[in-house]
């Protein structure tokens, strides 16, 4: 299972952008984007020269695979799901990565990172319908119920989570059983997802 394993606040830098990475320190004062810090390398402070469309297109697929945290065969595969699908491809390709078991476990504000919802994912902590799930990548479908398993829900982690992370639920994940389980009402809509990706040009980048 291949995942980044180096420092995430740079893959904000070089975003310019809040990617919320690291959970609580992303709304802190020590947040490099917060600070105003510069892009990461030898010759961030120089990076002022007009970007081209092609590297328009790269950055946002980089921004959407880094949010997400998934790396490069996989988001291709991920592109080319969403391209067999009916409707519009760049929102099929959101709505698949919104239905990882990982993504879904941090927008039940179980996690306060996707990295962190994914170590909760990998030590076997989440059930689907009631079967334990350790594959973070696993598509949920609608209809089916995520919950935390009887031991995780005693977990200081996720109970600190759950009473401070001020996040809202999206609209296509209803909570159940008191906060301990969440159902997938349907495939998450575009204007559900508040990821700050423009979506088109991953499309036009793909379709080169």
């Amino acid at each position: 299972m291949a995942r980044y394993t180096g420092p995430v606040c740079r893959l904000c830098r070089r975003e310019r952008m809040k990617l919320f990475l690291k959970g609580p320190k992303c709304m802190s004062p020590k947040c490099p984007i917060t600070a105003g810090r510069f892009l990461p390398g030898q010759h961030g402070r120089d990076r002022q020269r007009q970007p081209s469309e092609y590297a328009l297109q790269l950055r946002e697929k980089q921004r959407a695979r880094r949010t997400y945290g998934v790396m490069g065969k996989q988001f291709q595969r991920f592109y080319r799901d969403a391209a067999r699908r009916k409707g519009i491809t760049g929102e099929n390709l959101l709505a698949l990565l919104e239905l990882r078991l990982d993504n879904v476990v941090y927008r039940a504000r179980w996690g306060s990172s996707r990295a962190q919802a994914r170590q909760l994912v990998r030590h076997g902590h989440i059930l689907v319908d009631g079967k334990r799930v350790d594959i973070p990548s696993y598509r949920v479908r609608p209809g089916q119920v995520v919950s935390l398993n009887p031991k995780a829900r005693d977990f200081d982690i996720i109970a600190f989570n759950r009473e401070h992370l001020t996040r809202e639920i999206p609209a296509w994940l209803e909570p159940t059983e008191g906060g301990v389980a969440i159902r997938v009402l349907a495939v998450p809509l575009r204007e559900q997802i508040d990821t700050e990706v423009r979506e088109q040009l991953i499309v036009e980048l793909f379709s080169k």
